[in-house]
């Protein structure tokens, strides 16, 4: 029994759909580029067997377990780690079982998708995961997991990744990229210099991350042209680890471009704690504006996630601590916000910066325009909520008119889920095919042009957006 249809997410007219997986089977063993995601590269440094099913498939991965949470099932009885200390169920079998017995609640959902084709491709399992099944499962893949197969390092070669992106905080110290860098091992994995807690006046600890900051660099954090000077130094450091992009996850897309003494002033009062929410949002706008003119300096591409109401739940927050799924897309303005950034470095070429959205609203009014016009900017690949099929078509659809495919960077999968990835980047790679073959069906696009494009999209646009 197949789990997954091979003909999953084409047309469904016949001849639409061969020119979708004519156009498919050009690209669909192009090996993988990952320039951005949330995998712990401690899994790549000591390459040692994940710890069974559960945790390979579902305590990590905040995609499955909100959906179990909507439903009642308690993040506890997922095996969730606690942030205030409650005791989590810690049996994997148990954990496994409750995933399975609630399998159901994820159809029509890439989650299913995405889980199907790891327990197909990945484990060689024929059979639906359900209540019944679980324990079959759950041995089988335990079994796998014994064998040096299916160790970090050998999945890595085995999905054909050619690069993969982790994230890490301006304040780790990248011991894990050094221990991969240091091992006789080829498989390229990189960081990315993700600086939030020491950019965000409202992140918790925000003055102490700050000290540390100063104290790793030893510049004095405790004057602003001290702290600018300790992003670029940690900047620097980054990028003997690979890294090429930083990335920053803000409430909103606003940027800033204020005199610097206004800056100082401000960054005196985000130390002191005194920022009002507004003035703590105006900081974190600054500081991207102070991000793009040090790309302009070091190369690195500039990310931004904006538009995510992050931590939505207080009582998961307190209970569970960040990214536990309750971060909630909110509308989201581009045309003003980027503004001042754009005023000041968006015409330049050597500069990238990708700018993401949850706010898909945002996309034919905004940002495709944006894009269309300014040399520095570049939309990336729909993201969260919408890193799916339908997400992927509305975001083609929205934005190729005015902003073109390269104006866009392919795809990245942005994910902590590493069994994943394949299949993430399999479903981009039908999606991007489809739309491409209803192009060409409907005499908008030659089919040469179709087969370069899934090309590019599939892989060359990732590396040149992000200088790999």
């Amino acid at each position: 029994m197949k789990l997954t249809d091979p003909d999953r997410l084409f047309p469904v007219e016949s001849a639409t759909r061969k020119l979708a997986r004519d156009l498919y089977e050009s690209v669909a063993d192009l090996p993988i580029i990952s320039p951005h995601g949330h995998c712990d590269p401690s899994w790549f440094a000591k390459n040692e067997r994940f710890p069974d099913p559960a945790q390979l498939f579902v305590v990590p991965d905040h995609y499955v377990f909100r959906m179990l949470v909507s439903q009642g099932v308690s993040m506890a009885d997922l095996g969730v780690p606690s942030a205030d200390g409650r005791a989590v169920e810690d049996d994997p079998r148990k954990i496994w079982r409750r995933f399975a017995e609630n399998y159901h609640l994820l159809r029509g959902t890439p989650s299913s998708m995405w889980l199907d084709h790891s327990f197909e491709h990945v484990f060689d399992l024929g059979e639906r995961l359900s209540a019944d099944t679980a324990d079959a499962h759950y041995d089988h893949i335990d079994a796998k997991l014994a064998e040096d197969a299916f160790r970090p390092r050998a999945l890595f070669d085995r999905f054909g990744i050619e690069l993969l992106a982790t994230t890490e905080s301006a304040l780790d110290d990248l011991k894990w990229h050094k221990m991969i860098n240091d091992s006789d091992w080829n498989g390229r994995v990189v960081t990315t210099y993700r600086p939030d807690n020491v950019v965000d006046p409202e992140f918790e600890g925000f003055a102490e991350n700050v000290a540390q900051f100063g104290a790793l660099t030893g510049e004095d954090t405790s004057t602003w042209e001290g702290y600018l000077q300790a992003h670029r130094v940690r900047r620097a450091f980054f990028k003997t680890f690979g890294a090429t992009a930083s990335d920053h996850g803000h409430p909103t897309a606003r940027t800033e471009d204020m005199p610097q003494a206004d800056a100082a002033a401000l960054f005196a009062k985000a130390l002191a704690g005194t920022c009002t929410p507004g003035e703590a949002d105006a900081f974190r706008g600054q500081m991207l504006t102070e991000m793009a003119r040090m790309s302009l300096d070091d190369g690195l591409v500039l990310q931004i996630h904006p538009g995510s109401f992050r931590n939505h739940s207080a009582s998961v927050f307190a209970g569970f601590g960040r990214d536990k799924g309750f971060d909630i897309p909110s509308q989201t303005d581009y045309v003003h916000a980027l503004k001042p950034l754009l005023d000041a470095v968006g015409m330049e070429p050597s500069l990238t910066v990708i700018v993401f959205t949850l706010d898909e609203t945002s996309y034919s009014r905004e940002l495709a325009p944006l894009a269309g016009a300014y040399p520095a900017l570049r939309l990336g690949p729909p993201w969260w909520f919408f890193d799916s099929n339908e997400g992927i078509k509305r975001f083609r659809e929205a934005t190729t008119e005015t902003c073109g495919f390269y104006n866009t960077v392919g795809f990245n999968d942005d994910t902590r889920a590493f069994c994943s990835i394949p299949a993430r980047h399999d479903v981009a790679r039908r999606s991007d095919c489809a739309y491409l073959a209803n192009l060409v069906a409907t005499g908008r696009l030659g089919l040469a042009d179709a087969h370069e494009v899934a090309h590019d999209l599939t892989y060359r646009l990732a590396k040149q957006a992000y200088r790999l």
